[in-house]
């Protein structure tokens, strides 16, 4: 099981919808116009697909969608590295909200995450393959994506080597062209580097310079402070310290007839012991300190050096020492640019790298090209094309890319003992869709996701081959859920289950119409392939070719094998 459920509510035209998905073949049906691919358009809305303001319901304020998944081992990876709990009884809940201004917002088991993420773990739960999928078979980029995909071939290696190579091209270029400007740049940053290498500027050195010249500059009040200051403190008739430790004295010996006495007493010989600090650290000064005019007069100059340059160069002084450090890295990048010889040996190592990984790609696409080439011939038995064979050539291109130097091609022999020929050349429409259907089946039986969606990929095909479009889904339904959308009483006939769409008329002055969706029971399918069928689903006609239909559909195996994935 894969898909649980799909909830709807204020969606286009459903009101509200709960509507329970089973294992195997899925199928819906309904008239033109019911809303079959509205299910499928929300669903890709709920896995992040882009939201627009049509989708809410006339008269509605917003749309909410959810759909309820099966918790697989690569969704809970994913779910770990969102930080995303996982939810009850193994369930994945993706919701998403729509408001009539176009705001929406996503979670994944409650929590808030972005249409991004949504799409990023919607790619391992759902594949879904569109009714105008034929249509990529005509482009060369698809067919290329369409094998490497099916090859499991990883091109990241290739792009990297691609964007190496197409850049050392760039920067050679970029040299040559600026061969003379870039000496003219040269020539100015040498002599920028000259001026300032003179002074040297160090990091931090101006801020220490100008603390150094501030003591010295001041060095005499200095030390005319700090022995003022010891004099008034260790004076042996009026020095503080003696002061303070007579009156200290006085009040200790009346301590025990006022307590209040023995209070101040012990305040006064703290004070004594931080005076007597306070003197100690300025016996330390005044042994450090000294008068050194010739040092006065060095800083002054290396000061003065400093402001000059600082107004030359048009910068704060502090700034010397990381203008210089630029212009440094300004010089090695430019020496770096204008060695030629180094930027045309280095274009041609990254040339070399690229065209031995391009080798290496286009050796496994050739591997790939012809397991692709039986899988999708063998499909193809199946679905009225009985001798036909598609061919994936892979050849090499005069031209390079990111992708590599391949030009890949679909050729296509619609019979036995025909040339195959490029498959836009030969094809019909018909044809066209059918092979796109042996593609996709092929394909899918690859994929990880463990949902298969068929969007009206059985377009324009009819009768026995409808019959076996119908049995290759079933046999899908095997291994993956397979959801489909189909118009053909062939392909509905084969479904394990089956869902009917319909659309209810809005009455006058009424709501707006609604669709709703529900479980056929087996009379009622009955019913609804009649009526697919052309015929009128009353008569008794009508009900015995479906009977007769639903009974072959279900018991008669397909002509095609599909092997297990």
């Amino acid at each position: 099981m894969a898909l649980r459920r799909i909830i709807l509510r204020d969606f286009v035209l459903v009101q509200s919808l709960d509507l329970a998905l089973q294992d195997g073949f899925n199928v819906l049906t309904g008239e033109t116009g019911a809303g079959k691919s509205i299910l499928l358009e929300a669903l890709q809305l709920a896995m992040g697909a882009r939201a627009e303001t049509q989708v809410v319901r006339e008269g509605a304020s917003k749309a909410d969608i959810s759909a309820v998944f099966d918790t697989t081992e690569s969704v809970r990876a994913m779910l770990d590295e969102l930080g995303v709990e996982p939810g009850e009884e193994g369930e994945l809940l993706l919701r998403r909200t729509i408001d009539a201004q176009g705001k929406s917002r996503g979670w994944i088991n409650g929590t808030p995450v972005t249409a991004t993420q949504l799409r990023a773990l919607g790619a391992l739960l759902v594949d879904i393959h569109g009714q105008h999928a034929w249509q990529s078979l005509l482009q060369p980029a698809s067919t290329r994506q369409l094998l490497d995909a099916y090859g499991r071939i990883d091109t990241t290696g290739l792009a990297r080597h691609w964007d190496d190579w197409t850049g050392a091209q760039r920067d050679l270029e970029l040299a040559r062209q600026g061969h003379a400007k870039g000496q003219e740049e040269r020539e100015r940053l040498q002599w920028q580097l000259s001026e300032i290498s003179r002074l040297n500027p160090i990091a931090g050195e101006w801020e220490s310079l100008n603390e150094e010249h501030q003591r010295l500059a001041h060095a005499k009040d200095l030390l005319d402070a700090a022995q003022d200051s010891l004099q008034r403190l260790e004076d042996e008739h009026t020095g503080a310290l003696r002061n303070l430790h007579q009156a200290q004295a006085f009040l200790q010996a009346q301590r025990l007839i006022a307590p209040e006495y023995g209070e101040w007493a012990d305040a006064l010989e703290s004070a004594q012991i931080q005076v007597a600090e306070i003197a100690r650290n300025l016996h330390g000064s005044l042994a450090q300190a000294e008068l050194d005019p010739a040092r006065l007069v060095n800083l002054e100059q290396r000061l003065a050096d400093w402001l000059a340059l600082s107004r030359r160069f048009h910068r704060p002084p502090e700034y010397l020492p990381i203008l210089q450090e630029e212009w440094k890295q300004q010089w090695l990048a430019l020496e770096a640019h204008q060695d030629l010889a180094a930027l045309e040996k280095n274009l041609e190592a990254a040339e070399h790298a690229y065209q031995q990984e391009a080798r290496k790609v286009t050796g496994l696409r050739e591997q790939a090209a012809a397991g692709l080439s039986q899988a999708v011939t063998a499909a193809m038995q199946g679905l009225g094309m009985t001798g036909g064979r598609l061919l994936v050539t892979v050849q090499k291109s005069p031209q390079t890319a990111v992708h590599g130097q391949d030009t890949l091609e679909l050729l296509i022999a619609g019979h036995a003992g025909s040339i195959a020929r490029p498959i836009a050349k030969v094809a019909s429409g018909g044809e066209l869709s059918r092979i796109a259907l042996a593609v996709a089946v092929t394909t899918s039986l690859l994929e990880q996701a463990p949902t298969l969606v068929f969007d009206e990929v059985d377009a324009g095909i009819g009768g026995s081959v409808a019959h076996e479009v119908g049995q290759l889904m079933r046999q899908l339904g095997g291994f993956r859920q397979v959801l489909a959308v189909t118009h053909l009483a062939q392909v509905a006939a084969c479904a394990n289950h089956h869902y009917l769409v319909s659309k209810k008329a809005a009455a006058a002055g009424q709501a707006p119409a609604s669709s709703d969706v529900q479980t056929l029971a087996p009379e009622a399918r009955l019913q609804e392939i009649a009526r697919m069928l052309g015929g009128n689903a009353q008569s008794v006609a009508s009900m015995n070719h479906a009977r007769e239909m639903l009974a072959q559909a279900q018991s008669s195996p397909s002509t095609t094998s599909l092997p297990a994935p």
